[in-house]
């Protein structure tokens, strides 16, 4: 076969998938990354706290604040621990919600507004499992913030 037709061919073939490429796709939306502002975005300035030393009887509680800084609601989708001596609640406008933890996670939990703050609550009660000397737990915390979709809050003592 001649080279010149190759060459022609090979030309035409290219040309017909570009065209046709642009051909479909010229009305097509442009899909690409959406503009931040529009999302829920949280803020926690404090995610780890100690509560020193307790006694296995005691009852530790830490709260942390969590503030919307993004433009549309944030959405506290679920609420879980590592343990089942730990419990997580999210205060929100006067209103605690249940306590949730390892073996009774929540679902949607609750929706903050934006501009406003809530609080989780983790509490750690070392007598459902007690054990001794150095002890960490963490409550975890479901959002719809694109960049922070799970929010981790620790507690840290000595049980003695």
């Amino acid at each position: 076969m001649n080279p010149k037709v190759i060459v022609i061919s090979l030309v035409i073939i290219i040309g017909v998938m570009v065209g046709g490429s642009w051909f479909l796709t010229r009305n097509q939306a442009d899909l690409g990354v959406p503009d931040a502002k529009i999302f829920s975005k949280v803020e926690a300035l404090e995610t780890i706290a100690d509560l020193g030393e307790m006694k296995v009887a005691d009852v530790g509680t830490k709260d942390f604040v969590i503030k919307n800084i993004g433009d549309q609601p944030l959405q506290i989708t679920s609420l879980s621990s590592s343990c089942n001596c730990t419990v997580g609640q999210i205060v929100y406008q006067g209103k605690i919600s249940r306590e949730y933890g390892m073996h009774a996670p929540g679902g949607f939990v609750n929706q903050i507004a934006v501009g406003d703050t809530a609080i989780v609550r983790v509490i750690y009660k070392p007598y459902i499992m007690p054990v001794y000397g150095p002890v960490t737990r963490d409550v975890y915390v479901g959002t719809n913030d694109p960049a922070n979709p799970r929010l981790t809050f620790t507690v840290k003592t000595v049980v003695k």
